[in-house]
């Protein structure tokens, strides 16, 4: 017998400990890991709610929410985030309830039907099989957006022994070459990997100047302009590097950094998480965002890694450089007298209507 409780929290520290042992048993994604949900989780979750599945005394499940209190609504619950947008710039993907694995719809739907009846559930990035348990769960749903996430296939490339340039049009071969050129005249390029936690956060201080300079330029405030997204991101390497979940890649040539980017490195798959490319060359042949992305996939394919993930973004850049797509929902559950959710949802539906094309039929 499956048995679900709601809880707050008294011991993060015990909860990692439990949450460790489950992910063991778990198809889990790195953002459903404790190295992403416990990092500065007291800050984070400062009214959590936990709820938790066991059979015979052993844990089987595990979602951890904070709570938030709005006036004449049902509080939310937001799985993995605060509710705070200065809290939620790290930006959670690949979101879930953490099950044991093959049996992640059935123990979602039991977890969410435990909290949906006296909450609104806020539930960023989760994948169908989450979404298709949300439904189940809950009385009302509303998907506020989908996003595409392209991805590529390293284990085939790897199989094919063809080569990843291979795989690319002509067009994106050809762009990935000629900015090589491009850069190669100053010297040959060159990806470094960061070892230790100086050198990591050393790396992470470029790219935070790099990613700022080039989203200012555009008029927009970059990730970096929340002070949160830095402190979380600097105690998320402390511990994920020591565990292997954190890569930070330096590319450049002759001495110059083309670009660095940050990811997280989890069960054969590699996330392209963050990125900050020196765009002061201009718009010639130098495409370093390509050059940077072909080195660190070349990279994760000598690591043995079975997927490059772009994460969420449907840019032309990660179409180029990918080969497949899943998607990420953003959504809102709860009771059916939860009447913001409701007017969410009739908004929503009504813009979709007056946004459609006309129906020519007949005319």
């Amino acid at each position: 017998m499956t048995v679900v409780r709601v809880s707050g929290v008294d011991d993060f520290e015990a909860l990692g400990r439990r949450w460790r042992d489950l992910e063991q048993r778990a198809d889990c994604s790195f953002f459903q890991s404790w190295t992403w949900y416990g990092c500065l989780a007291a800050e984070r979750f400062a009214d959590p709610v936990l709820v938790e599945a066991t059979e015979a005394g052993r844990t089987v499940a595990l979602a951890l929410f904070n709570r938030v209190r709005r006036r004449f609504a049902p509080p939310e619950l937001h799985l993995g985030e605060s509710g705070q947008p200065d809290l939620d710039c790290p930006y959670i993907e690949q979101n879930g309830v953490l099950a044991e694995a093959g049996r992640i719809g059935e123990l979602t739907a039991a977890c969410l039907r435990a909290a949906a009846p006296r909450h609104r559930l806020i539930l960023s990035g989760i994948h169908r099989p989450t979404l298709a348990a949300v439904r189940q769960a809950a009385d009302v749903v509303w998907v506020r957006r989908t996003q595409a996430t392209p991805a590529l296939d390293l284990a085939r490339i790897r199989q094919s022994g063809a080569g990843y340039l291979a795989t690319r049009s002509a067009n994106t071969r050809e762009q990935i070459r000629r900015s090589a050129r491009f850069y190669e005249r100053a010297g040959a390029i060159e990806t470094e990997r960061a070892q230790t936690l100086p050198a990591a956060l050393r790396m992470l201080n470029e790219l935070e100047s790099l990613h700022q300079a080039a989203w200012t330029a555009r008029g927009l405030p970059g990730s970096f302009a929340r002070p949160f997204f830095r402190r979380f991101h600097e105690a998320l390497i402390a511990g994920a590097l020591r565990r292997g979940e954190a890569t930070l890649l330096r590319i450049s040539s002759g001495g110059i950094v083309i670009g660095v980017l940050y990811g997280f490195a989890f069960r054969r798959r590699m996330c392209a998480y963050q990125s900050g490319f020196d765009y002061g060359h201009g718009k010639g042949p130098a495409k370093p965002g390509l050059t940077c992305h072909h080195a660190a996939i070349q990279d994760a394919i000598s690591r043995g890694f079975d997927v490059y993930d772009f994460l969420a973004g449907d840019d032309r850049y990660k179409r180029s450089l990918g080969d497949e797509a899943y998607p990420q929902h953003w959504a809102e559950a709860g009771p059916f007298w939860s009447l913001p959710l409701l007017a969410r949802k009739a908004r929503a539906a009504l813009e979709a209507v007056k946004a459609a094309p006309e129906d020519l039929e007949g005319h």
